[in-house]
């Protein structure tokens, strides 16, 4: 065989090969599983769109809007497209229920940093940068997952336990948002998990995250009971339940860390002098924070007293606002502070007495109000953003049962 006809069959072989993967790209021929899940059903559509989250990456390093807002609605790898879900609504998430003035959370902040306008107007060209990156690799995915765990609850509780349209179909879909295919990981939520729990300490000898672990084992304890013929309709939906309830424990840890780190480097660079390294990282915290606030805000309201500006033991709303003051009342005609749903008294003057308010969300306003909101926040010099931070969080993981462990310590 001569050199001329060798070369040649060796460019058809290597044509071949490359034509061979093409096509077994656009036929979904990709393997059954990613990060130790294996899938029941086909969602290799859902499993590309990591791809398309790394384009967008790329584009957005490279301070390419045009190119950014493409992948962002017209994707190269997968059908489903990224701008679409973001500005869906009534989807299973929750975002656009928590954020009351804007049905399109997700898109709004999205489209903003891709355009420059809204609280991006006039921000940098790196503040815009991680606003995108951060905002569609975390937020945006976060949404796509939660949203399809809920749908296959919701599918289960309709009784549909079809593998290939039903609730474990639905449940696939989460594990494809949240990881996607092993080799575009690095572009995916369950990325951003391992590089929290290496900044905290809280990763395995092989760099993953013990939430991570966490999450991993509940998307197989859920699908293994959505597919749990021997068990009834409501065991099988009850376990999946459990599962979900799991892996929005472990998003917290995941994101808190995320939101404390980035608030430390706000105190930092400003203790630098680095106001622009402040802005970059406020803006890469608070797409962070955004993941989780929804799932935080509810459990860090509070029963504030507006007079000594101090919090009343009452957890609940009922009888925080059930204070009032009263003269001669009752049989004993009492003269004080009186609370008329718990009946107890206390020592409280009057005006401190009527001072008791129920603040919804309270501390998770504050850390929007005191740290993320980058329109009305300025990065200051000696102010712990850190600290802000962990004590207005500190209400919410008590509330799922996260402890000082699971957080860990920032390295």
């Amino acid at each position: 065989m001569n050199g001329k006809l060798l070369s040649l069959m060796m460019t058809i072989l290597m044509m071949t090969a490359a034509l061979a993967g093409c096509a077994g790209d656009d036929d979904d021929s990709l393997d059954a599983e990613d990060g130790g899940y294996t899938y029941a059903s086909g969602v290799d559509e859902h499993r590309k769109v990591v791809e398309d989250v790394c384009d967008i990456k790329d584009a957005a390093e490279a301070h390419d809007w045009a190119k950014v807002n493409e992948h962002y609605t017209a994707p190269s790898h997968s059908s489903k497209v990224l701008e679409s879900f973001a500005s869906a609504t009534g989807k299973k998430h929750g975002y656009d229920m928590y954020y009351a003035d804007s049905d399109t959370p997700i898109d709004d902040f999205v489209s903003a940093a891709i355009d420059g306008t809204g609280m991006f107007s006039g921000e940098s060209d790196a503040v815009r940068e991680q606003a995108i990156e951060k905002g569609i690799q975390n937020w945006a995915m976060v949404a796509y997952a939660v949203h399809e765990l809920n749908s296959a609850i919701a599918k289960a509780n309709d009784g549909n336990f079809d593998v290939d349209s039903g609730a474990p179909h639905a449940w696939d879909e989460g594990w494809a948002f949240y990881h996607g295919l092993d080799e575009y990981e690095s572009c995916s939520p369950h990325a951003t998990g391992d590089k929290r729990a290496g900044n905290f300490g809280t990763a395995n000898s092989a760099g993953l995250a013990h939430a991570n672990e966490a999450i991993l084992l509940a998307m197989n304890d859920g699908l293994a009971s959505l597919q749990d013929t021997t068990k009834s309709d409501a065991e099988r939906i009850a376990g999946a339940e459990d599962a979900r309830d799991d892996v929005v424990k472990n998003l917290v840890i995941i994101y808190s860390q995320a939101a404390i780190r980035y608030a430390s480097k706000m105190s930092s660079d400003m203790a630098g002098g680095d106001t622009a390294a402040a802005d970059t990282h406020q803006a890469e915290g608070m797409a962070f924070w955004k993941v989780i606030e929804q799932f935080v805000g509810p459990h860090t309201s509070i029963c504030y007293n507006m007079g000594t500006h101090a919090t009343s033991a009452d957890s609940t709303q009922a009888p925080c606002e059930g204070y009032t003051w009263v003269e001669n009342y009752g049989d004993s005609n009492y003269t004080g502070c009186y609370n008329t749903v718990s009946h107890q008294t206390n020592s409280d003057d009057q005006a401190t007495c009527e001072a008791y308010g129920w603040y919804a969300n309270y501390y998770a306003d504050k850390i929007n109000s005191e740290v993320y909101d980058i329109s009305s926040v300025t990065p200051a010099a000696d102010v712990d953003y850190k600290a802000k931070v962990e004590t207005y969080l500190q209400p919410a993981l008590d509330h799922y049962g996260i402890t000082a462990t699971d957080i860990g310590t920032l390295q």
